[in-house]
């Protein structure tokens, strides 16, 4: 046998203010406010501090990343800890913060990326004399460009994969670590292509 469920006050003033039928439809709504309230508070923040959606567009992570593929970021992470070598990042547009662009670390703060007949070349203290940075992600390991440039110690140097077609920091110079969004967490769609992110390429000189 069940025990009928007793009103609580607020119930029992609806119903006495609206009527039995009335008041019941007014409870219904007051507790759908209150789910959509309570989802509110939980979702908001995990949208806006914890993960966020991304759509691919253009050709310029290509193979890696495809245009129109949906990618979830991580917001996260990068409170604690700073980019990676490797790591794919997405990031306001220096030139135009309304723009976010998804491009891969190739240069740490504090080091020199050096762009010359191909090449990719890095020279950190562990490294003084340069190194080759071998890049078995990209869909043609001809780095077009000639440039010298000088990390700052919250500049990242970024550049797409599919370099012929990429805008990044060839063009736009270096990413200051505050225009940061997240890393490439998850990529969701299409299905075909579903894939957790949680490593990073391996460099032989790493």
């Amino acid at each position: 046998m069940f025990e009928k469920k007793k009103e609580n006050k607020l119930e029992a003033k609806l119903r006495d203010f609206f009527g039995p039928a009335v008041g019941t439809v007014v409870l219904f709504f007051l507790e759908v406010i209150q789910i959509m309230v309570i989802s509110a508070l939980i979702i908001i923040p995990i949208r806006y501090f914890i993960i966020q959606p991304f759509y691919v567009k253009g050709a310029s992570m290509e193979p890696s990343f495809y245009a129109s593929e949906y990618l979830i970021i991580d917001e996260l992470s990068l409170h604690f800890r700073t980019p990676v070598r490797g790591e794919v990042i997405v990031f306001r547009y220096p030139e135009d913060p309304s723009q976010h662009f998804i491009k891969r670390v190739v240069g740490m703060p504090g080091e020199e990326v050096i762009i010359n007949d191909g090449e990719v070349t890095i020279i950190n203290e562990e490294y003084p004399n340069g190194l080759v940075v071998e890049e078995a992600y990209l869909k043609d390991d001809n780095t077009r460009g000639k440039i010298h440039v000088v990390l700052a110690s919250d500049e990242y140097y970024v550049m797409g994969d599919n370099r012929d077609h990429s805008l990044d920091s060839r063009n736009f110079g270096p990413v200051e670590e505050d225009h940061i969004v997240g890393r490439v967490w998850v990529r969701g769609l299409p299905v075909s292509r579903f894939e957790v992110f949680a490593d990073v390429p391996e460099y032989p000189f790493l």
